[in-house]
């Protein structure tokens, strides 16, 4: 974003919204929910439960455009696993099976041409994401949470992590060109559009999940890391 502000505490939890409403999705994932009225960030996020400078170190980061890679002191680890929780179940269960369901409306898929290539392709991704996701959780979530419970770790560090992360959504790029380049003839052109957006946003808010991933959480966590470490 290039006209970029640093939200507060005291700022309307309105003017996030109206300022940028992919911020919506950040309200969902830290289980914010709608209908806060004229309440400031503070007021909705301790309703909520929510720690309100996770949520606002999110928020600005996301608005910033990724390019703010200053960690706050005060960010809590316990909740970026929420949220980032919230964000594999919203793709898997909830995004990627309804751009499944539109790519389907809008071609007949049959064996002997480019429809059945798009939903092969398509299932072939999901199957890439869930496994990356499937890792994410059981390696490296239980690992930050393991350290937050002050249980030895002693087999692993977030390191590892980081240096393997990729970032899955650019592994879309096939399927987007083949979509353009060779749809099928009898497609319903108003609903394939409308799949082909729904990859576009889908790619950039993984590529988001995965900033939020490399730029905060491994952050976070290698200074929990120094933090517990046992003296030599």
């Amino acid at each position: 974003m290039t006209d970029s502000k640093t939200y507060l505490p005291s700022d309307k939890m309105i003017t996030l919204i109206a300022d940028n409403y992919q911020l919506i999705q950040v309200m969902s994932r830290f289980g914010i929910p709608m209908g806060f009225g004229d309440k400031t960030v503070t007021e909705v996020c301790d309703d909520a439960g929510v720690d309100c400078n996770t949520f606002l170190t999110v928020v600005n980061f996301v608005m910033d455009g990724y390019n703010n890679f200053e960690t706050s002191p005060n960010v809590s680890a316990e909740s970026l696993l929420h949220y980032l929780k919230q964000s594999h179940i919203y793709f898997l269960e909830y995004c990627l099976p309804a751009i499944r369901r539109k790519l389907l409306d809008s071609i007949k898929l049959r064996e002997s041409d480019v429809s059945f290539l798009i939903i092969k392709l398509f299932d072939e991704y999901v199957n890439e994401v869930r496994s990356h996701m499937e890792y994410e959780e059981m390696t490296v979530f239980k690992y930050v949470r393991a350290l937050l419970n002050g249980d030895d770790v002693d087999n692993y560090h977030i390191t590892t992590y980081s240096d393997h992360h990729e970032q899955v959504g650019s592994k879309l790029k096939e399927l987007k060109t083949i979509i353009i380049k060779y749809c099928p003839r009898d497609a319903s052109i108003n609903l394939l559009n409308a799949a082909l957006y729904d990859i576009y946003r889908c790619e950039e808010e993984l590529g988001s999940h995965c900033q939020v991933e490399d730029c905060l959480l491994v952050p976070a966590i290698m200074k929990l890391e120094r933090q517990i470490a046992k003296p030599v």
